[in-house]
């Protein structure tokens, strides 16, 4: 200890949570901002809301950019340094959006999403060492809330601010609040940027081993690959939800606002309620369930006509919510167990970059399907089809734990 004279105390696990629940609560600006103002946006520049799909895929492009370099960004720069830094380019991106050109509102997307790209992988770094084993899922569930947690914030002050604004000045603010989080983290970096490296290089072989653990290590690329395929209900529900309402179901934007809101409220909760019962139970036995009754939800969705009562619509959210939102915690906190010692960042960064790959290519095709039916039915019935290969996915994980619980000796 002599060596370290001038470390800092380290903080509780309770200050390192609430910290990485203000990040990723920021962090959704790069992601839901453009949508939930997509109607406001359209209006202006008479762009489709219904393609707010494609910003979802180009965030998630802008991701693949910087995620396979998070694992030696997290060495070299520091956990909470990469965290400020990615924030910052968040709020830079959505400054770009206001310009209001299709051009910018690309480059936007792009720029966000370099940004967004190494929050997760840093926060499960900090995780890692730090959640007590009995309660890992849940650890990492609540650190996850921070996700709905955000989306259900853009909800509710994103519409009101875009209307008393313009849709510009409800941007701004999201931009604002990413800064302000920036160096709200700062006390916490001499502490938790100890172990950093400045001399650790960041290249493409650091890329390369972190992508290479998706080949060489079975059980991560399986819960990559049901990362992705719960992703694909996940991002598509909160991002077309609101247009949905508005187009399909004639709500005005602010109850729409609200009904996200509340569905983020339920996923948030889910994802305390599922981290508690997969710390009992199992986190695949979880998983599988979760990815039943999303597939449900969201063919409830599906069904939804303007004739329905609006408390069933905001039902049918909350049940989506509930389910397509609740189960990221409790993934990560098996990938972080499932990772090779050391690599939890580059392990989820593999995952993120899985991920990411998925996105590209459902939120547009969503918005494809959007565009040729004219309707949200086909893409809430993909939804559901995507949910249950995930389950399909998950299959060989439930059968190697179920063996493992037969023979004792196999630990």
């Amino acid at each position: 200890m002599s060596s370290h004279p001038s470390r800092a105390p380290a903080p509780s696990i309770a200050l390192v949570l609430l910290a990485l629940l203000g990040t990723h609560l920021a962090g959704m600006g790069a992601f839901l901002g453009v949508p939930v103002l997509a109607p406001l946006i359209s209006s202006e520049t008479g762009i489709p809301a219904g393609l707010a799909g494609v910003h979802i895929a180009l965030v998630y492009g802008g991701s693949l950019l910087s995620g396979p370099l998070t694992g030696p960004l997290i060495h070299r720069l520091g956990p909470v340094r990469l965290c400020q830094a990615a924030l910052v380019l968040i709020a830079l991106g959505l400054v770009i959006a206001t310009v209001g050109h299709p051009a910018a509102l690309v480059a936007s997307a792009l720029v966000c999403g370099v940004g967004h790209g190494p929050l997760t992988p840093a926060g499960s770094h900090l995780l890692h060492d730090r959640a007590p084993q009995r309660s890992r899922s849940l650890v990492f569930s609540v650190k996850q809330t921070g996700v709905p947690g955000g989306a259900m914030l853009i909800g509710l002050i994103a519409p009101p601010l875009g209307l008393a604004l313009g849709w510009r000045g409800g941007i701004a603010g999201l931009a604002l609040l990413a800064l302000i989080t920036a160096v709200a983290l700062q006390p916490l970096r001499a502490a938790l940027d100890c172990d950093r490296d400045p001399s650790h290089k960041v290249g493409l072989k650091g890329a390369q081993a972190s992508l290479g653990l998706f080949r060489s290590h079975p059980k991560l690329r399986a819960i990559s690959l049901v990362g992705a395929a719960y992703g694909v209900s996940q991002f598509c529900f909160s991002s077309f939800f609101v247009v949905f309402q508005t187009e399909i179901l004639g709500y005005d934007l602010l109850l729409a606002g609200l009904n996200l809101s509340l569905s983020q409220a339920a996923g948030a909760a889910g994802r305390v309620l599922w981290g508690l019962v997969a710390d009992m139970t199992g986190p695949i036995v979880v998983l599988s369930g979760l990815g039943v009754a999303t597939a449900a939800a969201a063919l409830a969705l599906a069904l939804a006509a303007p004739d329905w009562p609006p408390v069933l619509v905001a039902a049918a959210g909350v049940a989506m919510g509930a389910t397509a939102i609740g189960w990221n915690g409790v993934l990560l906190s098996e990938t972080a167990r499932l990772a090779p010692v050391g690599q939890v960042g580059a392990a989820t960064a593999m995952l993120s970059f899985v991920f990411a790959l998925a996105m590209l290519v459902a939120p547009t095709s969503f918005s494809g399907l959007v565009q040729i039916t004219g309707d949200y039915v086909a893409g809430f019935v993909a939804c559901a089809v995507c949910a249950l290969i995930g389950v399909a996915l998950l299959a060989p994980l439930r059968r190697a734990g179920a063996a493992g619980q037969r023979s004792p000796s196999s630990h």
